[in-house]
């Protein structure tokens, strides 16, 4: 028995499902073709990662102007507008994020007996951040959004199991690595998490 021919969806998007499927739920059979596969960076942003790193954004976007954000048994709703700009920052700042912990693997690897190779590293930044991105899509009903925190650590041992295939670290190096690679997404996280709280604070001025 063959798949269904993508379900009548587009070429793209049936790979982009397909894909997403493989990493999440065989991630140490899929790497090995990840690392196999030609790939520029044009290649893995488009349409992967555009389209991934949209989910949670315009999951949010919709949880908060149908139910609100409740904090303390008060619900607010953003305004359109704000809520809009919000989502797209976020957006931007979640394409941004990617290419910038690539840079860091990148840089990182030779000292943990890795290859520097900087689409390689794009690679793991990207298919790692699998999980966080269709764990965004909790945000549509806010009073689960935390729930995609579960899917972001599922993303930390997706990168565990990517780098040492990727940039040819040594196995008994990739848990180390991995570690210091997680310290600087944190950071890079903090950072976006307050541009984005920055952002969105003036915004919760419409009490329901």
């Amino acid at each position: 028995m063959t798949d269904a021919p993508s379900n009548n969806l587009p070429p793209a998007a049936s790979g982009i499902i397909s894909r997403a499927k493989d990493i999440l739920l065989k991630p140490t059979e899929t790497w090995p073709v990840i690392a196999a596969e030609p790939a520029t960076t044009q290649s893995i942003y488009v349409p992967y990662v555009l389209v991934l790193a949209a989910l949670g954004p315009i999951a949010g976007f919709i949880g908060q102007q149908v139910f609100g954000i409740t904090m303390f048994g008060v619900t607010y709703h953003p305004p359109l507008g704000s809520a809009l700009v919000l989502a797209v920052v976020s957006y931007a700042l979640s394409l941004a994020t990617t290419f910038a912990l690539a840079l860091v693997i990148d840089a990182l690897a030779p000292n943990f007996g890795g290859e520097k190779n900087q689409v390689q590293a794009l690679k793991v930044a990207a298919y790692a951040g699998t999980a966080g991105w269709v764990g965004g899509l909790f945000g549509i009903l806010p009073a689960i959004a935390p729930i995609g925190i579960l899917f972001a650590l599922y993303g930390l041992y997706l990168l565990y199991l990517g780098l040492p295939v990727l940039m040819k670290a040594p196995q008994d190096k990739a848990l180390v690595y991995t570690v210091v690679v997680v310290v600087v997404y944190i950071v890079l996280f903090l950072i976006v998490g307050a541009v984005v709280g920055a952002l969105s604070a003036p915004s919760l001025v419409t009490i329901n």
